[in-house]
C-alpha cells in the first residue's frame, strides 16, 4: 500500500474515518532522524494492508502537528477508529514500529 501525505484539507478523511488503523510520520525534510527513519516506513507501507500509513511534513502542517503536541521528530502517531492509541518519538525499529500498531 502506498504511503498517504495527509494535511488539515484530507485529515478527517484518511485518519479519523479510516476503515483500518493508521500509523501517522511526523517529519521534516531538514531532520536527519527522519531521513533515517523514511526507508523504514517505506517498507512497512509496502508490505502491510492491515492497516495504512500516512506522512506529516510538520513544516507545512503545522496545525496538525500541534493538534498531537509534536515537539520533536521523527513522531509516530497510532490512530484507531479515529482516536489517538499510540505514540513514538525518535528513530525506531522496523520490528517495534510493527509492535507498537499490534498493541495499541
Amino acid at each position: 500500500m502506498s504511503i498517504v501525505t495527509v494535511t488539515k484539507q484530507n485529515f478527517e478523511k484518511e485518519v479519523v474515518n479510516s476503515n483500518k488503523p493508521v500509523l501517522i510520520d511526523f517529519w521534516a525534510s531538514w531532520c536527519g532522524p527522519c531521513r533515517m527513519l523514511s526507508p523504514i516506513i517505506d517498507d512497512i507501507a509496502d508490505e502491510n494492508d492491515e492497516f495504512k500509513v500516512c506522512k506529516v511534513n510538520v513544516d507545512e502542517e503545522s496545525e496538525l502537528a500541534g493538534a498531537f503536541k509534536v515537539m520533536s521528530i521523527p513522531t509516530l502517531a497510532v490512530i484507531k477508529n479515529g482516536k489517538l492509541v499510540g505514540t513514538s518519538v525518535g528513530v525506531r525499529s522496523k520490528d517495534e514500529i510493527l509492535d507498537m500498531i499490534e498493541e495499541a
